[in-house]
């Protein structure tokens, strides 16, 4: 049995109706057994841990196999909604992974590129917002962004991509944290799961394009934030280098 999760939380809204389905099937069955059961078509089959052999990594298993292998967790759980939800963006990630393990092996650090996805992987987000918005995020003008722009928000929408990071998000913190996936010059952001499949080029990954964003302070995702005076916490909401 899973930890109760609270699905009327913003950040949910595009896991919440598989979400609550294998919640609640997971009272009676392994996680990896309802996440299968509810699968369309479009997403790999769900197995559990044990069906992995000793010693395979696991994003060359998943491509391999096209099956996932998935414990009896909140971390796994998350992973597999993403997948439900993102199957397109969530094999794309794979297909780089599988192909950088394929050309340089497992070794004792990831390299750029393998690093970069499993960022996005486990802690992105994917935000839609006004440039104005993002001019001030990526300068980290957190009084901008959330504060005298802050009306600019009911024009902008914000993915939380990672699945570690929606585990986080069980028990909300104020310092919980995304990777934003920053706009790929001619390409329009979108939260479409295609488009955002699309986007994600091995050469601008290994950038680490990425810009950190507090979720807790966009509007509406936290009762506190309503004050201006949240923002005032150089540990969570700190200025750029």
């Amino acid at each position: 049995m899973l930890p109760a999760v609270d699905w009327a939380q913003p950040w949910l809204a595009p896991y919440r109706d598989h979400g609550e389905a294998v919640a609640q099937a997971t009272s009676g069955t392994s996680v990896a057994s309802a996440l299968q059961a509810i699968k369309l078509p479009s997403a790999p089959d769900f197995v559990h841990q044990d069906n992995m052999p000793a010693g395979q990594a696991y994003e060359a298993h998943i491509f391999q196999t096209r099956t996932v292998p998935t414990r009896d967790n909140l971390h796994d759980f998350f992973n597999g909604l993403v997948w439900l939800a993102f199957p397109q963006t969530k094999r794309r990630l794979n297909e780089l992974q599988a192909a950088e393990i394929a050309s340089t092996g497992i070794g004792a650090t990831r390299g750029p590129l393998r690093d970069a996805l499993t960022l996005f992987d486990e802690n992105g987000a994917v935000l839609d917002a006004p440039p104005a918005l993002w001019d001030a995020l990526v300068a980290r003008d957190w009084h901008a962004l959330f504060v005298t722009r802050r009306a600019l928000w009911s024009e902008a929408r914000l993915l939380v991509f990672g699945h570690a990071l929606l585990e986080k998000l069980v028990a909300p913190r104020k310092a919980a944290t995304a990777h934003v996936l920053l706009p790929d010059a001619g390409r329009p952001t979108s939260l479409d799961d295609t488009a955002l499949a699309q986007r994600l080029g091995p050469e601008w990954l290994a950038q680490k394009p990425f810009v950190p964003l507090p979720v807790l302070g966009v509007p509406g995702w936290c009762a506190g934030n309503m004050s201006a005076e949240y923002y005032d916490d150089p540990k969570v909401f700190r200025p750029r280098p």
